[in-house]
């Protein structure tokens, strides 16, 4: 029974810290905002999860994890789009990806991990936002 309560913790922890990174995102007033990034750190977790524990001893987690990458990547291309010569998006398709590595994190328990990736993951986006606003102010 336990082992049900560490694994629902995992779950857990994952939506608090891609709900982190969203609130942050939502404050900035971007398309991908708090349910979003909480719901891939929440579903990369769920699947981390799932791949550790459900398939046996014999199947091999990597294959999972793999494909988690790969479907946040057609996630976040299709918050890619171009306005005239200007490309939008980047910044969300990458912090989406960023999330989906923290819940993989925080569903195999690596808790620290995951936290110290999502305090990066908020100073790149706010911190540095700061920063070129300080540099190039409209």
């Amino acid at each position: 029974m336990a082992l049900n309560w560490e694994l629902a913790i995992r779950l857990v922890v994952a939506a608090l810290l891609g709900a982190l990174v969203g609130w942050e995102r939502e404050r900035a007033q971007r398309p991908a905002g708090l349910r979003t990034y909480m719901l891939v750190a929440f579903g990369s977790a769920l699947f981390t999860v799932l791949s550790v524990t459900a398939f046996g001893p014999g199947a091999d987690p990597g294959r999972l994890a793999a494909n988690i990458a790969v479907g946040i990547g057609f996630l976040g291309a299709g918050t890619i789009f171009r306005e005239g010569e200007v490309v939008r998006g980047l910044t969300t398709a990458a912090g989406l990806w960023a999330v989906a590595a923290i819940g993989m994190a925080a569903g195999l328990g690596q808790y620290l991990l995951a936290a110290i990736s999502a305090a990066i993951v908020l100073i790149i986006l706010a911190g540095v936002r700061l920063i070129e606003t300080h540099k190039h102010p409209e």
